[in-house]
């Protein structure tokens, strides 16, 4: 049964928040201090998150409300996409340009010592369920949880 068969089958209103997380992180040094920009290039958090939020229709927003793609439309770093590539990929390289100027993604280093330590990325964003139902996107690297009335549900793949 998919993610999507498994969120059907909990009988939840259509505007319930559906809470996704995914998260990935590599071994990093740092020493020399780049340790996040070496975890966007190790890792696929970036790819990953803008291949959901270019998903068509699906209204993506931040854990504390508004909408990502709307955010990035007002400060006008989508007029760059030529309408005739890849939409998530473009925003991919937009993210990853921009990466400092957003909270759509978090970090976090785990020291080990003064030269080696570990990077994670993770993006944490809220989707009604009207909208995953209706637009199928892929979340099966995804972590998804929904508040039921007996508590927190996580769903797995």
């Amino acid at each position: 049964m998919s993610i999507i068969q498994k969120l059907q089958s909990l009988n939840l209103s259509p505007d319930t928040v559906v809470n996704l997380t995914y998260s990935e992180g590599t071994d990093v040094f740092v020493h020399n201090e780049t340790e996040v920009e070496d975890a966007l290039s190790e890792t696929d958090v970036v790819s990953t998150f803008a291949d959901l939020i270019a998903t068509r229709g699906l209204r993506v927003s931040q854990q504390y409300g508004g909408s990502i793609i709307e955010q990035l439309r007002a400060d006008d770093l989508l007029d760059g996409y030529e309408r005739d590539g890849d939409f998530a990929t473009f925003l991919a390289d937009v993210l990853e340009e921009n990466f400092y100027e957003y909270d759509f993604i978090e970090s976090s280093t785990e020291k080990y010592d003064h030269k080696r330590g570990f990077c994670t990325l993770s993006a944490n964003v809220k989707v009604p369920l009207s909208d995953i139902i209706e637009h199928s996107p892929y979340l099966g690297s995804w972590e998804v949880s929904v508040k039921t009335d007996n508590g927190t549900l996580t769903i797995e793949a």
